[in-house]
């Protein structure tokens, strides 16, 4: 973020990756949509963006290239940012992603610590993108499942965003993505010095995901970012590998995690549905007995 004025600042964030999906007009509006969620989980408004694009020239048709730049186009015009132009590499493995140009009032900027004893954990989107992309580079994925994740990583966050930055009630908010639900939590919670308490059967996972983590159909970054988190949470004995690689699990343009002050619970969740948002009270942040950590029971 960079200030330009008393009631003005830029945010920047920049964002690309390899296919996630086969469908190349749909992998470019995902990666857009990805690129397009830092900016709301700070409470910003996108200006503008520029594609980042590697493809193997000579190698795949030019066409599947326009129809990656097509998906990332629709997301930005869904985005209300144009892509005012961008830089293309001649690369062995398709790329594409965006740099995000924002803007906020620097006193409204919503950051990822924050958050205080007392208040409710929300979560906009469901879990489970990175496994159900893992099942479909296996050629093991349910159709009806892969229909769900797209939906999920295709869906902008914008009407999040921008209902929970005009509430005036998020203490923080970050979006969930590579580190999984756990990773970012126990970003924010130790940030903030708190502990959080996440109630398992309130975490909306896409259906499926648990049988296939059940079936070691897991990327590896999602078994990494257990073993990285895993010291500083508690599991309820019963919880098992599959549930606690679930919620590990590397998203991609996940949901977005807020921590919203009690006494505003309700008009938020309204003013959420209001805008088409399905989001799920996934748990509360207590004080602190020591360090800060992640405490997960089943309900």
């Amino acid at each position: 973020m960079y200030r330009l004025s008393a009631t003005e600042a830029i945010v920047e964030t920049v964002d690309f990756f390899t296919p996630v999906v086969d469908d190349p007009f749909v992998f470019g509006r995902i990666a857009a949509a990805n690129a397009f969620s830092d900016i709301w989980a700070m409470g910003a408004r996108p200006l503008f963006a520029l594609n980042l694009v590697g493809f193997p020239v000579g190698k795949l048709p030019m066409e599947v290239l326009g129809e990656i730049l097509r998906g990332g186009a629709d997301a930005a015009a869904e985005a209300g940012a144009p892509i005012l132009g961008g830089h293309s590499i001649d690369d062995p493995e398709p790329k594409y992603g965006l740099a995000v140009t924002g803007l906020v009032h620097p006193e409204k900027v919503l950051r990822n610590v924050g958050a205080r004893p007392g208040d409710h954990l929300l979560l906009t989107k469901p879990l489970g993108s990175g496994i159900v992309t893992t099942a479909i580079k296996r050629g093991v994925a349910e159709e009806g499942l892969v229909e769900r994740a797209v939906r999920v990583m295709a869906a902008l966050n914008r009407r999040a965003g921008e209902t929970l930055a005009a509430s005036g009630a998020v203490n923080a908010l970050t979006d969930i993505t590579g580190f999984g639900l756990l990773g970012h939590a126990w970003e924010m919670a130790e940030g903030s010095g708190v502990t959080f308490k996440l109630r398992l059967a309130a975490v909306p996972l896409l259906e499926g995901v648990l049988a296939l983590a059940a079936q070691g159909i897991v990327p590896g970054g999602t078994k990494a970012n257990l073993a990285w988190v895993e010291p500083h949470v508690r599991f309820e004995a019963g919880i098992d590998g599959s549930a606690r690689l679930a919620l590990a699990d590397a998203q991609t343009n996940g949901g977005l995690l807020a921590a919203i002050a009690p006494e505003r619970l309700e008009a938020v969740l309204e003013a959420l549905r209001q805008s088409d948002v399905q989001a799920a009270v996934i748990g509360e942040v207590a004080a602190s007995e020591g360090d800060a950590r992640i405490d997960v029971v089943t309900g």
